[in-house]
């Protein structure tokens, strides 16, 4: 009989926030990110300038902790999730830690998309998720192969889900996501009337 094996595995991390302390307040989140995206002119001015549909903090506010207490708690969760994955990885971190080098808030309306990317420089990428109106897109993740895969064949709709060439995630409210910063992915369009709300971060090896 032949032996199959599956080799070089990436890993996707999904959970509750609530399984990690301390608790976040989801209510209070929402509110927080609509309230800071209101406020922040210079975000509001990038994503126009930069074709980004609704809102992102991403070039605007790099110190969301420091400024708002929700998202200090919110980075201890996180912190608690990340040594999880990181440790599920089974990553040799050599005495050092892994850091969160950026958060930001994503506010995404009816027709919104967030085009394929990685995060470069960073180890774990990851998403929690505000507000997922009914509609609202999946995550969309690449298998990190598929520009060496040349002439092979598509593969069958059933296939395994390992073996796709692209997997949705739908996450639930409360979901957080993660998975190694190399790792292709994207936002498809937002079928919802409502706004889809995410908080997204790096974290990096210090």
């Amino acid at each position: 009989m032949p032996q199959i094996s599956s080799l070089f595995v990436t890993r996707l991390y999904r959970a509750a926030l609530s399984e990690q302390a301390p608790k976040i307040d989801q209510a209070e989140l929402e509110a927080s990110c609509f309230t800071i995206a209101e406020d922040d002119e210079a975000g509001q001015a990038w994503s126009e300038e930069n074709g980004y549909p609704g809102y992102t903090s991403y070039a605007s506010l790099s110190d969301l902790p420091w400024r708002f207490p929700i998202f200090a708690e919110l980075v201890k969760c996180l912190d608690a999730h990340v040594a999880a994955f990181a440790e599920d990885l089974e990553f040799d971190l050599d005495g050092r830690a892994l850091v969160l080098e950026d958060i930001w808030i994503n506010i995404l309306p009816e027709g919104g998309m967030h085009a394929s990317h990685i995060h470069p420089h960073s180890v774990i990428s990851g998403t929690t998720y505000v507000a997922m109106p009914e509609g609202a897109s999946a995550l969309k993740l690449e298998d990190p192969r598929s520009e060496r895969m040349m002439a092979a064949p598509p593969r069958r709709k059933d296939a395994r889900e390992e073996l796709r060439t692209f997997v949705y995630q739908k996450p639930s409210v409360g979901d957080v996501l993660l998975w190694e910063s190399w790792l292709r992915h994207e936002v498809p369009m937002n079928m919802a009337e409502d706004e889809r709300v995410s908080v997204s971060f790096n974290y990096r090896w210090e």
